[in-house]
C-alpha cells in the first residue's frame, strides 16, 4: 500500500503475499471456483491461521488490527491471488456489522468468524434496489410479544448456499427509501420459511439468491435495536468498498506486470513488440492511471475514521475511480496481449473480468459518482 505500512503491517503483507504466490497457484484456484462450495474450507482454515481474517477486526473485537490500513494490507494481497474465500461477505461485511453493533451477545460469533469456523452472509441487496443502501422491501414485522416475521428477497447474498447464518437487512417501520426504520436479524441457516437458490459467478466462486418467506424469528435474532441499522450498514459497506478497491489493487499490480513481461519477451518484424513506440505510450498512460487508482483507495484508506461525509465522499471517489481505470485495465491489458488475452489459460482474462466486476459490487462508477456529487452538495 506504500503507506502506513508499520512494521507489523508489512510483515503481514509478506507473508500473505509469499503464501498466495506458493499456496494459491492458478491452477488451484480454477479447481477451487469449478468447485459446488465455490470456495475451499481448508484454505479459509489456512488464512485463519495465517492472522488474514484476525487482522481485519479490532483487539476489542477478538482481532489483532482493524483499521483502515489493515483492510488495505490484506485485500491487495488477496487480489494478486483472486482469492475466492469469504473474506468480503463474511469477514468484512457481516463481522464489520456484528462489531459495530456492540451487542456482547456477538462476541462469540466474532471469534468463530475469526477462527474460521462459521461463515455468516450478507444479504442486504435486493432485485428492485440496485445500490441504494436505502431501498429495502424486505419486510419485518412483529409477531405476537416477542417475535419477528420475515417476507421478502434478497440478491447476491456471496458464498450463500454454505453459510451457517444469514445477517439479513428488513424494514421493520418506515417508509421505502427511509434511512431510518431498517433492522438486522441474524437468521440461521436451517430456518424454516427460506428458499436458496445458488448459482456460479462470472468472475470465479458462487452466490445465492434468498428468498424468505414467513420467516419466524424470535426476539433474540434482531441485531441492536429495531429500525436503527441504518449507520451501522453503511459502516460495513463502507469497509467493503475500501477492501474491493485494496483487492483491485492487487489484481491491477498482477496484469500491469503480466503485461509488461508479454511485451519484452513477444516478438514481432524481429524484434519484442514492447520496442513499439505506439505501445510504449499505452502503457506509459497505463501506469499512471493504477498509480491515480492508488493514490485514491490510499486517500480512502485515511478518511474511513473520519467524520461522515469526509469519509463516505473519499469512498466514493476510490470506488469511482477503481470502476473506470480498473476497466480501463482490463480493456488495455488484454489489448496488448492480442488474441491470447482472451484465452481461458491465461490468467490475465480472469484478472480482467475480476477488475470488471468489482466495479459492479457495492456501487458501480456512475453511481458513486452521483453519490460523491450529492454528498459534496449535503
Amino acid at each position: 500500500m506504500n503507506f502506513e505500512l508499520t512494521d507489523d503491517r508489512r510483515m503481514l503483507a509478506d507473508t500473505l503475499d509469499r503464501y498466495v504466490a506458493r499456496q494459491y497457484s492458478f491452477a488451484s484456484r480454477d479447481r477451487i471456483a469449478k468447485s459446488p462450495r465455490g470456495y475451499s474450507q481448508e484454505q479459509w482454515q489456512q488464512f485463519a491461521e495465517l492472522g488474514a481474517i484476525g487482522a481485519l477486526f479490532s483487539e476489542s473485537d477478538g482481532g489483532f488490527g482493524g483499521a483502515a490500513f489493515d483492510i488495505t494490507v490484506v485485500f491487495e494481497a488477496l487480489g494478486r491471488g483472486l482469492v475466492l474465500e469469504p473474506f468480503l461477505g463474511c469477514a468484512v461485511l457481516s463481522g464489520s456489522a456484528l462489531a459495530h453493533a456492540g451487542d456482547a451477545g456477538q462476541k462469540a460469533l466474532i471469534a468463530d468468524i475469526v477462527g474460521g469456523r462459521k461463515l455468516i452472509a450478507f444479504a442486504h441487496g435486493e432485485p428492485a434496489a440496485r445500490y441504494e443502501l436505502t431501498r429495502v422491501q424486505t419486510c419485518a414485522s412483529r409477531h405476537g410479544d416477542a417475535g419477528w416475521l420475515l417476507n421478502g428477497a434478497k440478491a447476491l447474498v456471496l458464498q450463500g448456499e454454505h453459510a451457517d447464518m444469514f445477517l439479513v437487512s428488513a424494514r421493520s417501520s418506515g417508509a421505502e427509501d427511509d434511512s431510518d426504520g431498517i433492522s438486522l436479524f441474524l437468521v440461521p441457516a436451517n430456518t424454516a420459511g427460506m428458499t436458496l437458490q445458488g448459482y456460479p459467478l462470472i468472475d470465479g466462486g458462487r452466490a445465492a439468491e434468498l428468498l424468505l418467506n414467513d420467516v419466524l424469528l424470535p426476539a433474540e435474532a434482531l441485531l441492536g435495536k429495531a429500525g436503527n441499522a441504518y449507520e451501522t450498514l453503511e459502516f460495513a459497506i463502507g469497509r467493503g468498498i475500501l477492501a474491493l478497491c485494496a483487492e483491485a489493487l492487487g489484481a491491477m499490480e498482477v496484469a500491469k506486470q503480466a503485461t509488461l513481461a508479454y511485451l519484452q519477451t513477444r516478438r514481432q518484424f524481429g524484434v519484442p513488440i514492447g520496442s513499439f513506440q505506439s505501445l510504449q505510450h499505452r502503457m506509459a498512460d497505463l501506469l499512471l492511471e493504477i498509480v491515480q487508482a492508488r493514490s485514491a483507495v490510499i486517500n480512502a484508506a485515511a478518511a474511513l475514521d473520519r467524520g461522515r461525509q469526509p469519509r463516505e465522499r473519499a469512498l466514493s471517489a476510490a470506488k469511482y475511480t477503481i470502476g473506470r481505470i480498473g476497466a480501463l485495465v482490463a480493456e488495455e491489458c488484454i489489448q496488448l496481449h492480442g488474441g491470447i488475452g482472451m484465452t481461458w489459460e491465461l490468467p490475465l482474462a480472469h484478472y480482467a473480468k475480476r477488475l470488471v466486476m468489482i466495479d459492479h459490487l457495492l456501487g458501480d462508477e456512475d453511481h458513486h459518482l452521483a453519490r460523491y456529487i450529492a454528498l459534496g452538495r449535503d
